[in-house]
């Protein structure tokens, strides 16, 4: 079974801007859909971005704009680059993976792919705080 690993969480104030990496081991970021979700207690865990194996990038509606994501394939990584960022911003972020061969990305589609029963990997999250 496939292992992420995020960094790249921290405190910033309101409109501060941060980058979270994650690494991924026993398994090629490239031939998987990676992407990130993020969760404040109480609630479920919300899809922000995905990168499919061909590259395509799937977006919150709420968060497009606001965040990029992006893959190296060289390190093994999948990071989101996040700006303006606001208090309401404030959770647990979470890296996630599954198989997806090439191609399947579309098929499976923005709705789903945001979806966290989708995810067949996970990682153990990285906290985002905003402050005021």
């Amino acid at each position: 079974q496939g292992q992420l690993e995020e960094s790249g969480g921290g405190s910033v104030q309101s409109g501060g801007s941060l980058r979270l990496s994650c690494k991924a081991s026993d398994f090629p970021v490239s031939r998987h859909c990676v992407g990130w979700f993020r969760q404040v207690p109480g609630n479920k865990r919300d899809g922000v971005a995905i990168i499919d194996s061909n590259g395509n990038t799937y977006y919150a509606a709420s968060l497009e704009g606001h965040v990029t994501i992006s893959r190296d394939e060289g390190e093994n990584t999948v990071d989101l680059q996040m700006n303006s960022l606001k208090p309401p911003d404030t959770a647990m972020y979470y890296c996630a993976a599954r198989v997806c061969p090439p191609g399947y990305g579309k098929v499976l589609g923005g709705r789903l792919l945001l979806d966290s029963n989708t995810m067949e990997y996970w990682g153990k999250g990285t906290l985002v705080t905003i402050s005021d």
